[in-house]
């Protein structure tokens, strides 16, 4: 067996997720307060290379061997603030989420601002999932009640009447926050999200993703570059397989 032949394989595979990540990201750069996909390299062993053929296989004893391998992240790092002077855009300048209600009840949460008014006037997201007040439920607009203003703390006014304070939420530890799509993340175990009393949001401001196109680009050409050496790497074992095999017949 070539242990140089799976390690290459192994290789591809870790590449192929990479390259999914990198195109993913490329694709949603333009998406209001998308958080970029990473990867991370690390390496598992598994089995050993037995030199000594007086000594048994699965022993220990022998040189282990090590296979790469790629786990997905994500990178919650900022992204820059731009104004777009729409009244219902909203950025939000300090860490935390939108919290928002999916069709099947349940809580999500995103830093995409870009909001929109539907026929019911109940403020929704891009994706029309209802944004929620303070006290979980819809934000909802009256009609001809005039300007709609949001102050930094997220209270929001239409003329003269106040129609609630949005929620913006914060997690410990934001690892376990899962995407599910279009910068949406649902939580999965861990403690309870905590309100941000200070959220300092921007009205007519969006947050950009946190993604350079230039630099995925250029990933994507090192990984074209990484995949086409192992290729090669296998065809050679491939090759040299085969002349042993023509040998020995």
């Amino acid at each position: 067996m070539s242990i140089g032949l799976y390690q290459s394989a192994s290789s591809l595979a870790a590449l192929e997720r990479w390259q999914d990540a990198v195109t993913q990201n490329i694709t949603s750069s333009q998406v209001s307060g998308y958080k970029k996909r990473t990867v991370e390299f690390s390496v598992v062993e598994a089995g050993e290379l037995q030199t000594d053929l007086r000594q048994k296989i699965g022993r220990g004893e022998g040189q282990g061997m090590y296979y790469p391998k790629a786990s997905y992240g994500i990178s919650f790092q900022v992204g820059e603030t731009e104004p777009t002077r729409r009244e219902f855009d909203v950025a939000l300048q300090e860490d935390g989420f939108f919290e928002v209600r999916m069709d099947d009840g349940h809580k999500a949460y995103t830093r995409g601002g870009e909001l929109r008014l539907r026929a019911d006037r109940t403020l929704v997201t891009a994706q029309d999932q209802p944004l929620l007040k303070d006290d979980g439920t819809p934000i909802q607009l009256m009609p001809r009640g005039g300007r709609l203003m949001i102050d930094q703390d997220g209270v929001v006014q239409q003329g003269e009447v106040q129609l609630g304070r949005i929620s913006v939420v914060r997690f410990p530890d934001n690892k376990k926050l899962v995407p599910i799509s279009a910068g949406l993340f649902f939580p999965i175990g861990g403690p309870d999200p905590i309100p941000v009393e200070k959220p300092g949001i921007l009205q007519g401001h969006l947050e950009a993703s946190n993604i350079t196109p230039l630099r995925e680009m250029v990933d994507l050409v090192n990984i074209a570059r990484a995949y086409e050496a192992n290729q090669k790497l296998i065809q050679s074992h491939d090759q040299t397989m085969q002349k042993t095999l023509d040998a020995l017949g």
